[in-house]
């Protein structure tokens, strides 16, 4: 297969099983009830779509079991086997099977124990779909329901019908004379109408044709709604009849499959509590939760927004050109400076719209990240033996796509590390007046340029004596330093890399390593985490980071003869300080502004650099989260748009300095890392490097 025939392959495919995965996570909120109809028909065609698609590209391991778990869904919608946890844990093996199987094709490597996963899954749902949960009898024949209209039902209207005979509803038929030239959208309209009363099981061509130029319809409609309701709701003209009358429970009989093993399945990703089953199961290995893909779907208007501001762009272009042209003639005149200032201002704008239209096109949804993490929190709340609800919000809201598939694993270790570490065991919540399941949140909100992620818990909260204890015992710090520390650096222990208050090792944490590895990403993303624990009530990791890495507003500032650019979206004020109003605290140099005092970084020393003697400093007020510190500088040169470009090699990990980018006049200069700045700030003194502001 072609390489670019095997990326779109990938990104199609990606997308039908986050599409999948989604209504999966609805699905199982309908557990042990009538499923949605509608619902099961989306999650049906998804697996068709990929069986097809795979199909198409030669991928015969992702299209065979794509093709029994079809089946599945098929034998689910018509009735035949029942919506229950084997059938729900059995479709979400499913999906974890045929990503294994597509991040096999995307990287072009194969292994065994993938390929004998998915013949197993193959063979088991094979079984699932055989499988007969109830037989009803002549249900159908029993309301007396014209056998002419009985014949035109495909299986799945027949088994819908049956589904509704069953709950006891009346069946009518509504007839709809429509013209030709506006049919197909008066027929939506009245579908729309007759969904909230009950369900347009069927719509037919009528066996008695409309008018000349017209056509007419029969929707066959299940509802317990009186017929004046339904009259309400149509439009004058179309005819509701009854075709069946309710029938009753003693009519009908059906019987009961053996019962079968279940399996894990997902957590519903809602904004209300899901409650999680806590059978145990056994451990599997845990993959990376990034997409397989790159790819962002762009809507054609974006694109078309797009296009119009390069079109205007080309024509500013053409215009600078001709005005090059006449001051190289020396016809440089009043009118050729108004003319060029005008294409100046208009150039400027022209660039913002492209500006914001290309960012708006990166931006994706979290909730991308946050259902295949709730999957993940299904299978690992079986696993802890213990009772949990799960709460998703926000998912809506939108990040750089560059930024939501790196947050996918720091994500994943701090929701292993609340269930594992957090919420306990429901024995010990009733023990100390709490109720036995515990609670798990993963939140986001927008904040101006930046969005705050919440990864909480109501567990028993973090121990500072304990953590105390660990970091010494670890030699990680001194006993002498931690009776220095305040509780919020305390509790910013855990993030040194080894620390752990698990003695024995789980299937979920207790290695040494999570919390750091959360922290380092993050700053890889100009992201800061912070820490809000309460004794006995539970533990929030806040995580604050910027819409967008690709382009941002910097204020371009020099120290010690060096320029340097501090990205905009961090600055919160920019004051004046004289020398004499610095203090030292601590070893630590503060300022006071407002009446708050707040630590002091001079950016000369941050890098080492000789600085002059002065009288004054320009101090730029950054801040995240709910931190803050001052930056002392020299001078400040204005403002402008940047595009970051990150090192690589030795200076890929350089403190403090996020990438560099180009000015104006093509003069290079260093970007800084402000959230880099701020934790090196704030880390606890003694615990590495000097702390950068130490007085020296």
């Amino acid at each position: 297969m072609a390489e670019r025939a095997l990326a779109e392959f990938v990104a199609e495919a990606n997308e039908i099983l986050e599409t999948l995965g989604r209504d999966l996570l609805v699905l199982d909120t309908q557990r042990g009830r009538d499923a949605d109809p509608d619902l099961l028909n989306a999650v049906f065609r998804a697996a068709h779509s990929l069986k097809g698609l795979s199909s198409m590209f030669g991928q015969d391991r992702i299209s065979a079991l794509a093709h029994v778990t079809e089946d599945v869904l098929d034998s689910l919608r018509l009735g035949k086997i029942a919506l229950d946890d084997t059938v729900l844990d059995a479709l979400v093996e499913a999906l974890d099977g045929l990503q294994a199987l597509l991040r096999e094709s995307s990287s072009g490597e194969e292994t065994p124990e993938v390929a004998e996963r998915g013949l197993q899954l193959t063979q088991r749902l094979k079984e699932i779909a055989g499988g007969s949960v109830s037989v009803i009898v002549d249900v159908l024949d029993a309301i007396g329901l014209d056998p002419a209209i009985r014949n035109v039902f495909t299986e799945y209207e027949e088994h819908r019908l049956r589904e509704n005979v069953k709950k006891g509803v009346g069946v009518w038929k509504v007839r709809a004379v429509f013209a030709l030239d506006d049919f197909d959208q008066r027929l939506t309209t009245l579908n729309n109408a007759l969904k909230p009363l009950g369900e347009v099981v069927s719509t037919l061509p009528s066996s008695q044709p409309g008018q000349e130029n017209s056509i007419a319809f029969d929707l066959i409609f299940a509802t317990s709604r009186a017929k004046t309701e339904i009259d309400a709701v149509v439009s004058e003209g179309i005819a509701v009849t009854p075709l069946a009358s309710p029938l009753s429970p003693t009519a009908m009989t059906q019987t009961v499959p053996p019962p079968t093993a279940s399996y894990p399945m997902a957590v519903p990703a809602s904004s209300s509590p899901s409650p999680l089953a806590s059978a145990p199961s056994g451990p599997r290995s845990e993959s990376s939760l990034r997409s397989l893909t790159q790819t962002v779907r762009v809507d054609i208007e974006r694109l078309d927004a797009l296009m119009t501001s390069i079109g205007e762009l080309l024509l500013i272009r053409s215009n600078i050109q001709r005005l090059t042209e006449n001051a190289t003639a020396g016809q440089i005149t009043k009118q050729w400076l108004s003319q060029l200032q005008r294409e100046t201002r208009g150039l400027e704008r022209r660039l913002d719209e492209l500006q914001n239209g290309v960012l708006e096109a990166r931006m994706v949804p979290l909730g991308q990240v946050f259902d295949k993490l709730a999957r993940l929190m299904r299978r690992l709340v079986r696993e802890s033996g213990k009772e949990v609800d799960f709460i998703v919000a926000g998912g809506d809201v939108e990040l750089d796509k560059l930024i939501v598939e790196e947050l996918s694993d720091p994500l994943m270790h701090l929701l292993r590390n609340a269930l594992d570490h957090g919420v306990e065991s429901p024995m010990v919540r009733q023990a100390h007046g709490k109720l036995g399941r515990g609670r798990i949140r993963l939140a986001a909100e927008p904040r101006g340029n930046q969005v705050v992620i919440t990864v909480g818990d109501d567990g028993a909260g973090m121990d500072e004596s304990r953590i105390r204890q660990v970091a010494v015992e670890r030699g990680l710090v001194t006993q002498e330093q931690t009776g220095e520390m305040d509780r919020r650096e305390l509790l910013n222990l855990v993030f040194l890399a080894g620390f752990s208050t698990r003695e024995e090792v789980s299937n979920m944490s207790g290695r040494g390593v999570g919390l750091d590895v959360v922290k380092t990403n993050l700053g890889r993303l100009a992201g800061l985490i912070d820490i809000d624990s309460r004794r006995g009530e539970g533990t929030d990791f806040i995580l604050t980071l910027p819409l967008t890495l690709a382009i941002i507003r910097a204020l371009i500032v020099q120290s010690a003869r060096q320029t340097y650019a501090v990205p905009l979206n961090s600055v919160l004020e920019i004051v004046s300080v004289r020398t004499a109003q610095i203090q030292t605290i601590e070893r630590r140099e503060v300022f006071e502004v407002r009446g708050s005092t707040l630590p002091l970084v001079r950016l000369s020393k941050v890098f080492g650099l000789r600085e002059d003697a002065r009288d004054s400093w320009f101090v730029i007020v950054i801040g995240i989260a709910q931190q803050r510190i001052g930056l002392a500088v020299d001078a400040l040169v204005g403002q402008q748009d940047i595009v970051t470009k990150p090192f690589t090699g030795r200076l890929q990990r350089v403190p403090g300095i996020a990438g560099a980018t180009d000015l104006g006049d093509r003069r290079p200069v260093l970007v800084l890392d402000v959230a880099a700045l701020m934790e090196e700030l704030i880390r606890p003194q003694g615990t590495g490097a000097p702390g950068i502001g130490d007085a020296r």
